[in-house]
């Protein structure tokens, strides 16, 4: 592992993919300030300089095929919710929200964007791009839900050896793909956000509906069940979860 750290850049993954993009399995690219970072839906990501962490690994995996690229984010999702369950005093509160969000209950404290490139039948590299709210206590974007590690324990942390100890795991996990991915689909499973019970759901341009969750299939499709047992298959970005 190889961590560059920048003072100031609009996005740690643009800059991997524009200046970096034939940079080694393992480098991670960290930003005191972020001008320009994005989350999933085309959102912005607030980050109060030097705060929390802004970073983004260069992943090269061997051997994963391109239809099964969802394994490679619920290896970055199990890393990522798994070193930080070690800093939490109850840890299962902190959950995986479809697709790879993390949260802690119902607020958001840390989002992940991966950009796979592909060779033919295999991804050739990934571009990881992770956010997580570390110290930052006030948050002043229209963000509706972020919380912070600090927010949450009531402790200020050293961003320095968090980043190292977070994107060390990243790595380990995606290294051990396509073997362990059956293992990793069953942890990300056990940590799933709401995995139990019927919740608001929503489809784009409709009404909230009641439904529990049946299924997530290792290409990553959700399945819901609603109380009257119909059943929905949807893919990112056809369903929405609400608060």
């Amino acid at each position: 592992m190889v961590i560059e750290k920048l003072h100031e850049v609009g996005s740690t993954s643009s800059y991997l993919r524009a200046e970096r993009p034939d940079a080694p399995h393992g480098t991670v690219v960290s930003a005191h300030t972020q001008t320009a970072g994005r989350g999933q839906r085309g959102n912005s990501w607030e980050a109060e300089p030097g705060m929390n962490l802004t970073f983004s690994v260069m992943l090269r995996p061997d051997g994963v095929e391109a239809r099964a690229q969802y394994s490679l984010s619920e290896a970055v999702a199990t890393a990522i919710a798994t070193a930080l369950r070690r800093h939490l005093p109850d840890p299962k509160r902190l959950t995986i929200k479809w697709p790879n969000d993390i949260y802690y209950d119902d607020s958001k404290i840390a989002g992940i964007l991966i950009e796979n490139s592909l060779a033919g039948s295999h991804i050739s590299k990934a571009i990881a791009g992770i956010g997580i709210n570390v110290n930052q206590t006030r948050f002043l974007s229209d963000a509706p839900n972020p919380i912070s590690l600090k927010q949450i324990t009531g402790l200020s942390y050293d961003t320095g050896a968090l980043l190292e100890e977070i994107a060390a795991a990243v790595i380990a996990a995606v290294d051990s793909l396509p073997a362990e991915a059956p293992e990793l689909h069953e942890l990300y499973l056990s940590m799933l956000w709401r995995r139990a019970g019927a919740h608001p759901y929503r489809e784009p341009g409709g009404d909230p509906f009641m439904a529990e969750i049946t299924a997530i299939a290792p290409t990553g499709h959700l399945t819901l069940r609603r109380p009257d047992g119909t059943e929905k298959t949807y893919a990112f970005k056809e369903v929405i979860a609400l608060i």
